[in-house]
């Protein structure tokens, strides 16, 4: 096999950072009630764009210029909830007590897809829930 020439990387590790993640949501105001109401997530910014028939709002533990943050982009026609596909996996989301995460959201409606528990082959404790749309969130225990 021939040798591959390496080039230096096209992003510079000292100045790109992750900003966000986008996602379909089908109905907007629902997935902000679970994202802020529920998760703790501040709503950071909300734009509607009438001419082009969609909204974006931002939503975060901490600002745009901090951290990561979700971008849900809920499109005006859209008609039927979106296929999630099979490539998707999940949002991980630190939490200092998975369980107690757990019995509380649960007593608010959301559906918990994997309780609180050993991660296979592990000891971190993990948790999976799901938000309105069906995307897949985990919790990781972190003190």
């Amino acid at each position: 096999m021939d040798a591959v020439e390496k080039s230096a990387p096209a992003l510079d590790a000292k100045t790109a950072r992750l900003l966000h993640t986008m996602l379909r949501v089908f109905d907007l105001d629902r997935s902000l009630d679970f994202y802020v109401n529920k998760l703790g997530m501040k709503l950071l910014r909300k734009t509607d764009r009438p001419d082009q028939r969609y909204s974006l709002a931002f939503v975060g533990y901490s600002g745009e210029d901090d951290a990561t943050v979700l971008e849900l982009t809920y499109n005006w026609d859209q008609k039927e909830p979106y296929n999630l596909g099979s490539a998707y996996g999940h949002v991980a989301i630190a939490v200092a007590d998975a369980k107690r995460a757990c019995d509380v959201l649960g007593k608010d409606g959301v559906k918990i897809t994997r309780p609180a528990g050993p991660v296979k082959g592990g000891t971190t404790v993990i948790a999976f829930i799901e938000d309105p749309d069906g995307y897949k969130i985990e919790l990781i225990e972190r003190a």
